[in-house]
């Protein structure tokens, strides 16, 4: 049995196993980067303290983040044959992990201070705000696209409150209850950010001529769920090195 579509206003329609998968990789992702969070302050080294701020940083931008968006881009049916800019794609994967890994490196750099955290989420909310209009810009079709404005606007407003709540959990939070709590939490806060852009899109067919490159772009009936399952595997095995070397940590200090 094919998957249910569902049915959005004009042109979208989306497919709801790929929609379910787009939250659940969200959800995991902003898991393991709390978890890896965890070790920012307990660094000892500039080192250290920056790798672990990277690999968070990845997990957010990446997993949470630009996996989420990917998928769920895969997830909308716009109507009409659709590729993917590989370069522009790349560079927006490029642009949540820097923007991530930036946020996270003010917020966790001296003593805390709400204007501090303020910062560092304006600076994530915008990098991820420029991730899913990159990645926008990246679909190809036979069609002119425009935006409006106000659901831009309120795209942004989403992102930037969710990068300070992310921000305020990675260093606040120990517990892995609470942290599974509000990685379910980051990720209707994620997906409500890219479904929010993804209303302010709008199509209007061009007349059936598709776009340079269009015929080289990325695209594969598949396509989400290798996404997904890769995105999954990789952050998996970020957990377990994660967990393996709290317990050698734990071992040495007994």
């Amino acid at each position: 049995m094919p998957p249910e579509v569902v049915a959005v206003p004009d042109h979208q329609h989306y497919n709801t196993w790929l929609v379910l998968l787009s939250y659940l990789i969200s959800v995991l992702g902003s898991f393991t980067a709390l978890q890896l969070a965890v070790v920012i302050p307990l660094a000892s080294t500039s080192r250290q303290r920056m790798a672990a701020v990277l690999a968070s940083g990845a997990a957010m931008g990446v997993g949470a983040i630009w996996a989420m968006h990917f998928i769920a881009m895969l997830a909308c049916d716009m109507g009409m044959p659709v590729t993917y800019d590989p370069v522009l794609t790349a560079l927006s994967a490029i642009i949540a992990f820097v923007a991530c890994s930036l946020g996270l490196f003010i917020a966790s750099s001296g003593a805390f201070s709400w204007a501090k955290l303020a910062a560092a989420g304006i600076c994530m909310g915008l990098g991820v705000t420029g991730m899913h209009y990159l990645g926008m810009a990246a679909v190809m079709m036979a069609a002119y696209a425009t935006y409006d404005m106000n659901l831009v606007a309120s795209s942004l407003f989403i992102a930037i409150v969710a990068s300070i709540v992310a921000l305020w959990l990675a260093f606040h939070l120990r517990g892995r209850v609470q942290m599974i709590g509000s990685a379910l939490v980051m990720g209707i806060a994620v997906c409500g950010m890219h479904y929010t852009g993804m209303a302010a899109f709008n199509i209007d067919d061009n007349g059936g001529q598709q776009p340079a490159g269009f015929a080289h772009g990325m695209r594969g009936d598949y396509l989400g769920m290798t996404i997904f399952v890769v995105a999954l595997v990789l952050l998996a095995a970020a957990l377990i090195v994660h967990y393996k070397r709290q317990q050698r940590r734990a071992a040495i200090t007994i």
